[in-house]
């Protein structure tokens, strides 16, 4: 693996839609994501984070609604979702739980 980069992909806005470190595939065609991922609502609250290794999803992602309100918790692994999701209203309500 090379050196990792910050990525942050604006909005039309200017505002960050979305942060990531990545690093150049070894033939220098394609950046592949690696680390902490952060993605954003137009209005600057947190609407997606999890990790990266090597380009696909691993371990703990958390989504949030627009209010900052967490949306919904679980695990990755490969890039697949696994185990229990769990998931929430705009209000904080538990709304259910599934299992991949």
């Amino acid at each position: 693996m090379s050196k990792l980069h910050i990525a942050e992909i604006p909005y039309e806005s200017g505002e960050i839609r979305c942060r990531y470190t990545r690093y150049l595939s070894e033939d220098g065609t394609r950046w592949i994501r690696h680390g902490l991922y952060q993605a954003y609502y137009p209005s600057g609250v947190l609407k997606s984070e999890g990790t990266y290794e090597d380009g696909l999803a691993r371990g703990a992602w958390r989504d949030f609604h627009a209010n900052g309100q967490l949306a919904a918790l679980g695990q990755y692994e490969d890039g697949v979702e696994i185990g229990e999701w769990q998931f929430w209203d705009t209000d904080g309500n538990k709304e259910e739980s599934v299992t991949y």
